[in-house]
């Protein structure tokens, strides 16, 4: 049996998030039919560009997707291999919202609350060791922005980290489920925040405020820090001007307005992740 081919249509400016949808909706497909069966591994990227008519770009943005939702993981040594679909979790958020921005708005109020109460939490409980993967964690940010990449994935093990010095595995385990949400809407809000160099600069200065104070063990600050920072994230969205909202930022938030709120939980095999 072959992998499904798309329908080669002529490639257009800010098509990629779109053919990424495509790409994603095939594998999922192929997975759930058990065409890719429990711990096969996927074919190469270089395979399904030349299968689907892809970027490599796209093919690494579905596998990105097919992770956050638990279908696959990466092995040393293995590739990119299937999951038990069955054990995968999903929660998406769903509204159908005429603003883009609303729809960000209510991710990140969601996470507020959250991330507030588990930076106040890491701040009391952290280890040495911990504290150490927080600071990587966000020096990984920096780093991957001057090599020309967005820092999503980057943002997004930084609150992670945090959320396993929480020392509450029920905190990790929500933010795994939520993330190809976040993976969304953090992937807006640092491109927004990458326009203009105030942005970015309030955006380092706010995660250095809640790692300065989970470092110095005061869950009050740490608590106020996290809020702040989604309380600013959220009101950087809200100013973001109208031309923002094209290309691949107009395409994420559509894919945030129109995703449904459900969760697909089931009991997971020994090897899968959260």
């Amino acid at each position: 049996m072959q992998p499904e081919k798309l329908t080669r249509e002529p490639a257009r400016s800010g098509d990629e998030s779109t053919l990424a949808d495509r790409v994603t909706r095939v594998l999922v497909d192929q997975i759930r039919s058990g065409h890719y069966p429990v711990n096969a591994r996927l074919p190469t990227e270089k395979f399904m560009t030349e299968q689907y008519g892809v970027s490599r770009t796209v093919v690494r943005e579905a596998i990105s997707r097919l992770k956050s939702e638990g279908l696959v993981e990466t092995r040393q040594g293995s590739g990119t291999v299937v999951l038990d679909p069955k054990a995968s979790q999903i929660f998406r958020i769903s509204r159908d919202d005429h603003s883009p921005a609303l729809g960000v708005v209510r991710v990140i109020e969601l996470r507020r609350g959250i991330e507030a109460e588990m930076a106040a939490l890491a701040a009391e409980r952290r280890t040495a060791t911990q504290m150490s993967a927080i600071r990587r964690a966000l020096k990984a940010i920096d780093k991957a922005v001057q090599a020309g990449g967005d820092g999503v994935d980057e943002d997004l093990e930084f609150h992670l980290a945090i959320s396993r010095a929480a020392g509450n595995p029920y905190f990790t385990e929500l933010l795994s489920l939520l993330t190809h949400a976040l993976q969304d809407a953090i992937r807006i809000t640092r491109h927004n925040e990458a326009r203009r160099d105030d942005l970015a600069a309030g955006v380092r200065s706010e995660h250095e405020a809640i790692a300065a104070a989970i470092e110095a063990r005061d869950p009050v600050a740490a608590r106020l820090a996290a809020h702040t920072h989604m309380q600013s994230t959220a009101t950087r969205i809200q100013e973001a001007d109208r031309s923002f909202w094209t290309g691949d930022s107009r395409a994420a938030a559509k894919r945030l307005a129109h995703t449904h709120l459900d969760a697909v939980i089931g009991k997971r095999s020994p090897g899968s992740r959260g």
